[in-house]
C-alpha cells in the first residue's frame, strides 16, 4: 500500500489506517521561533509516537540548532520507535505544517521512501471531527529500520561555498524579507544579517495557505516565477526547519532534485566565520 502523493488528506489517511497496520504515525512539533505550544492541550491522532526533533533526532555536540544525527543514531533512535523497512509512515504537526516537513527530509536523506505528510496536521484532522487522544502510544517492540545516507540531499557550509555561484544550482531562502535583505534582525544571537549571494528569497509562507499546503500548480507557480536555470534546487533557512518546507513542496510539484542546507543561517551567518554575504 501507497499514497497517491507523498501529502495525504485526513480523510486518505483514516480509511488507510483502517486497513493498513504498517502505517506508524509521528507526531513531529517543534516550537516556533517565539511560539509554543507546550501549555496547550497534547491533541494527537490516536496510537501517534512522538518524533523528537529537538531532542533525539538533532546532534547537540554540534552547537547548532537541529543539526542532523549521524546515520548510526538516527537508526536507531528509528528502531526504538519501532519502524521497520516495510513501515508506512505518516509525520504530523500540531501547527498545521511546519515541522513534518523537517522530518520528512530527515527520514528521506537516511533512506527511507515511504515517507508522507498529513496535509494541515492536527487543526486538519480536528476540521474533519476526527478522533484525537491526549496521550502518545507506548512502544515496547524494536523495529529493524537500516538507516543509508544520501548525500545527495544534503549541503553543508562546503558545499554550499563550492556551489553558490555555479548556474546549475539554485538556492532558495526560506526566511522572511526583512531578515533577507538584513533589515531585520536575527532571532538568534551573533548573526549577522542577509543572506547567501545569488540566492532566491521565497517566504515558506507563501506555499501555505493557512494551516494547508497551496495547491500543487500553486506550489509549482511559486518557484517558477524565478526563471531559474537550475537543475539543483538548495533550500535554507533559519535553522534548516522551513527550508524543508520548500523542499517538500518543490518534491510533491514535480523537482525531486533538492538538497537542505543543514546549518543553514545559523552557520552562514555566524559572525566569525567570515563567509560570504549580501544584503
Amino acid at each position: 500500500m501507497s499514497f497517491k502523493s507523498a501529502l495525504i488528506s485526513p480523510s486518505e489517511l483514516r480509511d488507510t489506517l483502517t486497513r493498513d497496520a504498517n502505517v506508524i504515525l509521528l507526531d513531529c512539533t517543534i516550537d516556533k521561533v517565539g511560539q509554543s505550544l507546550k501549555d496547550s492541550k497534547l491533541e494527537l491522532l490516536p496510537n501517534s509516537l512522538f518524533f523528537d526533533i529537538e531532542g533525539k533526532f538533532s546532534d547537540h555536540a554540534a552547537k547548532l540548532p537541529h543539526t542532523l544525527v549521524s546515520e548510526q543514531v538516527f537508526e536507531s533512535e528509528a528502531q526504538a520507535l519501532g519502524i521497520d523497512q516495510n513501515s508506512i509512515i505518516v509525520l504530523y504537526d500540531r501547527w498545521g505544517v511546519y515541522s513534518s516537513p523537517r522530518a520528512w527530509w530527515m527520514f528521506k536523506v537516511m533512506g527511507f521512501d515511504q515517507v508522507y505528510i498529513l496535509n494541515g496536521g492536527v487543526p486538519a484532522w480536528k476540521k474533519n471531527k476526527f478522533e484525537l487522544t491526549d496521550n502518545y502510544n507506548q512502544q515496547h517492540k524494536t523495529g529493524n529500520f537500516k538507516a543509508q545516507f544520501q548525500k545527495n540531499l544534503y549541503a553543508d557550509k562546503e558545499y554550499i561555498l563550492a556551489h553558490y555561484k555555479a548556474p546549475e544550482v539554485s538556492i532558495f531562502d526560506a526566511r522572511s524579507k526583512g531578515r533577507f535583505i538584513g533589515l531585520v534582525a536575527e532571532p538568534r544571537k551573533g548573526l549577522n544579517g542577509g543572506h547567501i549571494p545569488h540566492s532566491k528569497n521565497l517566504p515558506f509562507e507563501d506555499l501555505l495557505d493557512g494551516i494547508y499546503y497551496k495547491q500543487t500548480d500553486e506550489l509549482k507557480q511559486q518557484f517558477d516565477q524565478f526563471k531559474t536555470t537550475g537543475s539543483e534546487y538548495v533550500f535554507s533557512c533559519g535553522s534548516g526547519v522551513t527550508a524543508s518546507i520548500l523542499a517538500f513542496a518543490s518534491y510533491i510539484s514535480g523537482h525531486a532534485n533538492i538538497r537542505v542546507y543543514d546549518g543553514s543561517w545559523s552557520e552562514w551567518g555566524r559572525e566569525e566565520l567570515n563567509l560570504p554575504i549580501e544584503k
